[in-house]
């Protein structure tokens, strides 16, 4: 199970999260997220962070340029795309995922994606979603959207996800991370593993 802690802001609560076996760190770019992290920011973390860790950037319609800018400038290795970019306009040169949010019927969309993985997000941060709307057969899912240590492992027996995804449940404040919910939800999520 790949495990992804979303809006890491500082070093301290990236390496609770590295130390608690997440596989990938997100790092957010969308000017008006309260989880915000200049790219200059971002790189200072990356760098105090061990080899094999995924940095992931999350970009809401940013121009492919400036995604690969930002990317090489930061370090990332996957830009999440979280807007409503086209594959067409999808950044070259660096693994992508494209993130969608469930808010009302089937999660359809996700089947013929030419992203690498897509994340299945709620209709808002914070947010689940009813998980009978995942589609059998659809790749490289990463559920996201209210998960937390008392419903992940529901979440990962009913949609059987290549990864999962968390932020806001896990913090205790905007940005700011609580490492005993992180931690409760890293060992929920890695459990049987």
């Amino acid at each position: 199970m790949m495990v992804k802690i979303c809006g890491i802001t500082n070093r301290e609560d990236a390496l609770a999260a590295i130390g608690g076996g997440a596989a990938a760190l997100g790092f957010n770019f969308y000017p008006a997220s309260p989880r915000y992290i200049e790219p200059a920011a971002a790189a200072e973390i990356i760098a105090a962070m061990p080899a094999g860790i995924w940095k992931v950037g999350v970009f809401v319609d940013e121009p492919p340029e400036n995604v690969v800018r930002i990317a090489r400038q930061a370090g990332l290795d996957i830009a999440q795309l979280h807007g409503n970019e086209s594959p067409a306009n999808y950044p070259q040169n660096i693994r992508v995922w494209k993130a969608i949010r469930i808010t009302n019927g089937h999660a359809a969309a996700v089947l013929g994606c030419p992203a690498e993985a897509v994340l299945l997000d709620g209709p808002a941060s914070g947010q689940s979603f009813d998980w009978a709307r995942v589609p059998h057969g659809a790749g490289k899912l990463i559920l996201a959207g209210g998960l937390d240590a008392a419903n992940v492992r529901q979440a990962i027996q009913q949609v059987r996800p290549w990864g999962v995804d968390a932020c806001s449940r896990l913090e205790s404040a905007p940005g700011r991370k609580d490492h005993f919910k992180m931690a409760e939800f890293l060992k929920a999520a890695l459990a049987d593993i």
